[in-house]
């Protein structure tokens, strides 16, 4: 165990290298900060940090640099999560509350969150599997053939066109109704055994139609489930010394089970988790740190949302911004 001056040697030395980007010597570590002791004993502290593996020296010069395992006993030791301005809620409030959809609130959240962090920001849809329905809805659109919507109450919407022959307004009714009836305020995984029986309980001219929708509800609402998830602000990382590893980076970036596997699972919604270097899954990340969290309605987490970067970055104030605009989205969504 480290005593609290190598904490706070440790300490100043994140702090020194996140904002310099410069390997940091004992020196430099004395005269920007109120440690209290002189360089040599700086030099001693430092000595015991690199021989335990917290930090490290790239060259020949006096500086050192944090390394994965200094930033992770610096985020789970040391560091505060910095809360935003009362400026930065209300401009993440205003934002997010213009939104008209869950599209465009997903959208409005990847961007706001690459924009305060400057890092790239990922966000994942809610999930459907912990959404329930709200409304649905058959419309015609052509002759034999109906569109189905699907409501969430996460703002989730689903369409899907059904092939159904002839049918009347009347039954298109009828159906409708039923479906309401049956599915308002449903999970969608109790929607199989909601709706086993439904072409039984319809008339036997109605009962094409009625399968055709149960077949379509089934195959592509319920066992055929995507998780969705966008990202922004890949340019961010055009301002880091990714060097060699940043086209792994954005190759990583481009596949959705990178990403799933990224976020990590979702656990308690009112922490912020950290992936720091090679904790990430995928051997293109171990140079990058992820950030995330939960958000969703109440006591139910819908998805995760996050950022990632460098490990050289500012983790107080990323930590307070991913989990600030994971409240405001949940928020956004429960008041939608």
């Amino acid at each position: 165990m480290l005593d609290d001056r190598k904490l706070a040697v440790l300490r100043a030395i994140v702090e020194d290298y996140v904002s310099t980007n410069e390997p940091v010597g004992s020196k430099a570590l004395a005269d920007r900060h109120n440690l209290g002791v002189s360089p040599a004993t700086i030099r001693n502290d430092m000595a015991v940090l690199e021989e335990q593996g917290y930090i490290a020296q790239p060259h020949t010069s006096a500086g050192r640099v944090p390394t994965d395992k200094g930033y992770r006993l610096f985020v789970d030791r040391l560091s505060t999560i910095k809360p935003l301005s009362v400026a930065e809620r209300r401009a993440i409030e205003t934002f997010l509350s213009g939104a008209y959809d869950l599209d465009d609130v997903v959208g409005r959240t990847v961007r706001l969150l690459a924009q305060l962090t400057r890092q790239v920001a990922v966000v994942q849809y809610p999930s459907l599997t912990r959404s329930a329905v709200r409304h649905v809805e058959l419309v015609p659109v052509a002759e034999g053939r109906l569109l189905l919507v699907l409501i969430t109450n996460t703002g989730r919407v689903e369409q899907r066109v059904i092939e159904t022959g002839q049918i009347s307004e009347e039954s298109i009714g009828h159906l409708r109704a039923l479906l309401n009836t049956c599915l308002d305020g449903l999970g969608l995984g109790e929607v199989p055994a909601a709706v086993a029986d439904l072409p039984d309980r319809v008339g036997p001219d109605e009962r094409p139609v009625a399968a055709a929708v149960l077949s379509v509800l089934l195959e592509t609402l319920v066992e055929k489930h995507e998780e969705k998830i966008v990202f922004a602000g890949a340019a961010n990382l055009a301002a880091v010394d990714f060097s060699p590893s940043l086209r792994e980076v954005l190759v990583a970036l481009e596949e959705q089970v990178v990403l799933m596997r990224l976020l990590g699972e979702t656990g308690d919604s009112s922490t912020v988790t950290v992936r720091i270097g090679t904790e990430n899954p995928d051997l293109g990340l171990k140079s990058t740190s992820v950030v995330a969290a939960d958000y969703g309605v109440g006591d139910l987490t819908l998805a995760r949302l996050g950022v990632l970067g460098p490990t050289r970055m500012d983790y107080p104030s990323t930590m307070g911004a991913v989990r600030a605009v994971a409240r405001y989205v949940g928020q956004i969504l429960a008041g939608s």
